[in-house]
């Protein structure tokens, strides 16, 4: 149920905006850089730093770069218009869809697969992390969703009573990815492919597969190794299957996020229960989180750590701001602080 996207020409922010967005962008933590704001029908896209260590080059400002767990509002998405479809219901039980999969499934909701209040041990607690040599031996195996759920599951729930906490944890959205493939017949990358990238004409968003290439512009990402930096833009995607393995470009995550929340992708009252957190005063909805910037304006979106890449897009509620910023970090340093005062300026100037 898509409505039709009216492309606005765009017009350039004039340079005394323009200049500050920069020097904020320039002050983010990081290798490189890529950011897009908008303002209604104003657009200002930058970049800094370099996109590969010891060259001058700098990041191509239509750059791709992986997600990370923004992928989980695309697969959220699809969710929810099956919901619409009357597909499926927030309500089923993880039973219902993946019998015998998990332990109390019966008692686990779709809704609490996406609000994270399932209590499910997180996948990524069991993987092998820098500096483990195991995990650089591991760079280009093939993860299959069955056998990391498996892997997960081995260990017992964070908490008993699902639904009563908030607990972030990867393995819900690769249940999700299962439960969509159970639903329509076809994977979550099919159904993210026809029901978003190809009718929002998101054209430098893909969902990889086991490929570990980055296709088209982009930098370079890195993690740490041995007091140095690795370069890890090669890596076999399948570590985050539905949980965060998508690639995009600042661009299209403001297309798909003004889409979204403008009501082009979902009824009112799933719009709705999306932006409703999964416990009192929680952030985070069904694959949508929120925060309030320095000049207290709610904005939506997501944010997503693939390794070597960190991405976050945020819209006001009325689309008409939106700022993304994609970072290649200097591991260990966390951009987040310089990138959330970044955010603040695009939002509050």
């Amino acid at each position: 149920m898509l409505v039709a996207l009216v492309t606005a020409a765009v017009v350039g922010l004039t340079s005394g905006v323009a200049s500050p967005l920069q020097k904020g962008l320039d002050d983010v933590v990081a290798i490189g850089a890529v950011a897009e704001v908008r303002d209604g029908g104003a657009v200002w896209r930058g970049t800094s730093g370099v996109a590969e260590l010891g060259s001058s080059r700098k990041v191509p400002v239509a750059g791709r770069f992986r997600i990370g767990s923004i992928t989980k509002t695309f697969v959220a998405t699809v969710v929810l218009q099956l919901v619409a479809e009357k597909r499926i219901r927030l309500e089923d039980s993880v039973e219902r869809w993946l019998p015998g999969v998990v332990p109390n499934g019966a008692n686990i909701t779709v809704r609490q697969l996406l609000n994270h209040t399932s209590g499910l041990y997180d996948f990524k607690e069991t993987l092998p992390m820098p500096p483990s040599a195991e995990f650089y031996a591991l760079r280009y195996r093939t993860w299959t969703a069955p056998e990391q759920i498996e892997r997960a599951l081995a260990n017992p729930p964070v908490f008993d009573k699902p639904g009563s906490q908030y607990d972030y944890s990867n393995t819900n959205y690769l249940l999700i990815g299962e439960i969509i493939e159970k639903v329509t017949g076809r994977t979550y990358a099919e159904e993210i492919e026809r029901r978003l990238i190809r009718p929002l004409g998101l054209h430098g968003t893909s969902l990889p597969g086991t490929s570990p290439y980055i296709k088209g512009p982009h930098a370079h990402g890195y993690i740490p190794k041995d007091g140095g930096q690795l370069d890890f833009t090669e890596m076999n995607p399948t570590l985050f299957g539905a949980s965060g393995d998508m690639i995009s470009t600042t661009r299209d995550l403001n297309r798909f996020f003004a889409a979204l929340l403008g009501g082009q992708l979902l009824p009112a009252p799933l719009l709705d229960a999306m932006k409703t957190p999964g416990t009192a005063d929680g952030k985070y909805g069904l694959g949508l989180a929120w925060h309030d910037t320095s000049c207290k304006v709610r904005v939506y979106g997501n944010d997503g750590d693939a390794l070597a890449y960190q991405a976050y897009s945020f819209s006001t509620e009325d689309t008409r701001r939106q700022v993304t910023v994609a970072v290649t970090p200097h591991l260990p340093d966390n951009p987040d602080k310089s990138v959330d005062a970044f955010v603040d300026q695009a939002i509050c100037r």
